[in-house]
């Protein structure tokens, strides 16, 4: 280890994330993994085809309901491969990323990358930060003030939004859908044309096949399930990330390294768990080098929270059960906020 004093001279000739910087670009954690994503992406892209396969050949029974499960996981994993395109974690090319986020993203499972990337950044920009991050801006209310200025059906669902978090989550696959289409529509990003046209492809093929494999009922049921359980699944990855979290007032000042600690917590645990989550349980270290490869982000976290450790700035990493307990404790507590408001 190397002497205090050394340290804080290190910390005195730069910025405090300028310094973490420099010591994560020694250990080379910002390096590309390009060989590592192509396996992943081959193994997932495997399977995909195997249950598609699978589908196919069991017909129309209900059995197929068990394909609807493993896909809905699958689909969470292409997810997350879409995610990391969109940061440019893959490859050195912008152009490479994209193609790549259009294929995994629009084509497989339906959502748009030029929507996604846009509407993320925000959040890597602003998180946490009241009217500024699109995260915190949906119907759900993460801070007391908020929660009070709740009115009519919305004050119903902050004042339950603990109990209620959950079986929500099971709509956030549409949501996700709807929001590609909206985006691809209207918003001004990149390629429209072909965006819309992988999302078209990906939304014919997947229900000519469910349709014509499952008689109508069994298609609902099979398409229900499947797209509930993306939804929750790619929610119950989100939910430990911020939620309980510092919330930072709109214009907020706070400097980059505090400003991404502050308001982010990782979920400790081992290699499946990290592949469950898609790396997003790093998630301090992944605000802190969004382009960062999710292989490294393992190796990084003992070094970033050494750091915080040095200069004295709280760093949140917690067990998978205690990070939900926080998160949920944190969306009670605010909804009580639109029940006083409600009584007074």
């Amino acid at each position: 280890m190397r002497p205090v004093a050394e340290k804080r001279a290190e910390t005195a000739r730069g910025s405090e994330f300028a310094v973490l910087l420099r010591r994560v670009r020694e250990a080379g954690l910002l390096e590309p993994a390009v060989p590592q994503y192509i396996r992943r992406t081959a193994v997932t892209v495997g399977l995909l085809l195997g249950c598609y396969a699978l589908l196919i050949g069991l017909g129309d029974s209900w059995w197929t309901l068990g394909i609807a499960v493993v896909l809905a996981a699958l689909f969470a994993q292409f997810a997350f491969l879409g995610h990391d395109a969109g940061h440019k974690q893959i490859f050195a090319s912008r152009r490479a990323n994209h193609v790549y986020g259009a294929l995994v993203g629009n084509l497989l499972i339906g959502v748009s990358i030029g929507w996604w990337t846009s509407n993320h950044n925000r959040h890597h920009a602003h998180p946490n930060t009241e009217d500024a991050d699109p995260d915190i801006m949906g119907i759900l209310a993460h801070s007391g003030a908020r929660a009070r200025m709740a009115r009519g059906y919305r004050r119903f669902v902050v004042r339950h939004q603990g109990v209620l978090f959950f079986p929500m989550l099971t709509l956030e696959g549409l949501s996700l859908r709807i929001s590609s289409w909206r985006g691809v529509l209207r918003w001004p990003i990149p390629n429209r044309g072909w965006e819309a046209a992988l999302l078209a492809s990906h939304a014919l093929g997947y229900l000519l096949l469910v349709f014509l494999v499952l008689s109508p009922v069994k298609a609902l049921v099979f398409i229900t399930l499947h797209q509930a359980l993306f939804g929750l699944y790619m929610g119950t990855t989100f939910a430990p990330n911020h939620k309980g979290m510092a919330v930072l007032a709109a214009g907020d000042t706070t400097g980059h390294l505090r400003k991404q600690v502050l308001t982010s917590r990782n979920v400790l645990g081992g290699r499946l768990l990290d592949t469950a989550f898609g790396g997003l349980n790093y998630q301090v270290e992944h605000h802190l080098f969004p382009s960062m490869p999710r292989p490294h982000l393992r190796r990084a976290q003992p070094l970033v929270a050494a750091y915080c450790a040095e200069i004295g700035l709280p760093y949140r990493a917690t067990g998978f059960l205690a990070s939900y307990r926080e998160a949920l404790g944190h969306l009670h507590t605010v909804g009580r906020e639109a029940g006083r408001a409600e009584r007074g």
